[in-house]
């Protein structure tokens, strides 16, 4: 018998999802880029004017376990109303998965806009740990909770597009944002005290404290 026969055949394709639903600002693209990339797949994923776009090659029976498992498990706080897929004529070859920029140039927004969420229980016992970086701050957040409508001037959902944009992220930040294993992984409204927005107790005519103190002040 011919071995070479016995070999099973792999059909590589190309799939592209058009995501529509609550899928911005909810931790959405990075969890999309831990899934594609657990199941061997290549490809990116992009925020755009209704939704998520999703570009995927790979064997055909990983990019039909993707689609079945982006239903199963979402984020939390994501609400998927429909998946389209197209299957392009050429297939457009990736060297990994990553996450891409934006895409701007649709004139009609049809995405949810994202609601502000509760604070998570992980940020929650960060708050409280004193020997947590971000003790005490009061605008601690991640990719499950914390502000999103109260600050998006505009969607596609990005930190530019956010009054997030004025504070530039520091060090420590900054690496929490790039690293795939960390809970922060692309979270637009990342911050800590040493770069993001602060608390202030004002009079009519100064400063009278800031930092946590304001809050004691205040009552």
């Amino acid at each position: 018998m011919d071995r070479l026969a016995e070999k099973p055949t792999f059909v590589i394709l190309q799939h592209n999802l058009t995501v529509c639903g609550r899928v911005q600002g909810v931790g959405f693209r990075p969890f999309v880029r831990s899934l594609a990339t657990e199941l061997g797949l290549t490809g990116q994923v992009s925020n755009f004017a209704t939704g998520a776009f999703v570009e995927l090659v790979g064997a055909e029976d990983k990019l039909n376990q993707f689609q079945q498992r982006l239903w199963r498990e979402q984020p939390t706080a994501a609400q998927i109303d429909s998946i389209d897929t197209e299957i392009p004529a050429e297939i457009q070859y990736f060297d990994s998965f990553s996450i891409a920029e934006s895409l701007t140039a649709h004139s009609q927004l049809t995405s949810d806009v994202p609601v502000d969420m509760a604070i998570c229980t992980e940020c929650l016992s960060e708050l409280f740990d004193p020997g947590n970086r971000r003790y005490r701050y009061p605008f601690i957040t991640c990719t499950q909770c914390g502000p999103r409508y109260s600050l998006i001037s505009a969607m596609p959902y990005d930190r530019c597009r956010t009054s997030m944009r004025s504070f530039d992220l520091c060090a420590a930040c900054r690496a929490e944002y790039k690293s795939p294993d960390e809970r922060r992984f692309y979270a637009q409204t990342n911050a800590c005290a040493d770069c993001g927005p602060q608390l202030q107790f004002l009079s009519a005519t100064h400063r009278l404290s800031e930092g946590v103190d304001s809050i004691s002040e205040a009552v």
